[in-house]
């Protein structure tokens, strides 16, 4: 029997890990996060749009492992700040900033802006790319507005004060299904998705199998308590 095919997400967010499984769930693959590999360090990302980080974790990743790799990059455009700060959002206060802290800057940036000013987005670009370089890039966006305080325990990064439905909830408040159903991310995700199986079906017709034991799956990854497959074996 064949082995699944492994698909490397350039992440080490587990949040954002099962977010792209659970969408990608119906593929007859396993997806691996960066933490299968851990002598890898920070992919590049020193781009100065979405696309160029996404293309350069993906490519990155894929070249190090020698697996198909996705990587997303994101982040939220604020109108009443111009746009920013977009895909510096990650890095919206230094690295050692937490979510907390790029949300608190957010709000405190905005205290006076009033609703009608308050609008922002999401946005999200998506690359599958194969170890010989070759790379597809896809976006994906979610119109809504910054909140006047966090709301939810959900998601991540600026997702508790990002109002993405029309009741007024955030994306913290929503569950994975409906965030998956409207979100810049699950959008770019979907648009990639024929790549992704493009990718998939060019590394099924190499000659060597596609197990854990060649490049194609990690080379220290574990399997007893701490597996870095997503959700573990299906």
């Amino acid at each position: 029997m064949t082995a699944r095919a492994w698909v490397v997400l350039a992440t080490r967010n587990p949040g954002k890990a099962r977010e792209i499984s659970a969408i990608y769930g119906h593929l007859d693959a396993e997806f691996v996060t960066l933490d299968a590999w851990p002598e890898l360090g920070e992919l590049p990302e020193h781009g100065a749009t979405y696309a160029e980080n996404a293309v350069s974790k993906a490519r990155a990743a894929a070249a190090a492992t020698g697996c198909v790799a996705l990587a997303d990059d994101s982040g939220i455009e604020i109108d009443a700040l111009d746009g920013a700060p977009g895909p510096r959002s990650r890095r919206f206060l230094g690295d050692d900033a937490s979510d907390e802290d790029r949300n608190a800057h957010v709000l405190a940036l905005l205290r006076e802006v009033p609703e009608a000013g308050r609008t922002a987005r999401y946005r999200a670009a998506v690359a599958v790319a194969l170890p010989d370089g070759a790379v597809h890039v896809v976006e994906g966006t979610c119109e809504g507005r910054v909140a006047r305080a966090p709301c939810g325990g959900g998601g991540f990064g600026y997702d508790p004060v990002f109002v993405a439905t029309a009741d007024g909830r955030t994306m913290a408040e929503l569950s994975l299904d409906e965030k998956n159903r409207i979100s810049h991310r699950a959008r770019a995700l979907r648009a990639a998705e024929p790549h992704l199986r493009a990718a998939l079906a060019a590394r099924r017709k190499e000659p060597r199998p596609l197990d854990a034991n060649t490049t194609t799956g990690p080379r220290r990854a574990g399997r007893s308590t701490d597996d870095p497959r997503v959700g573990g074996r299906p």
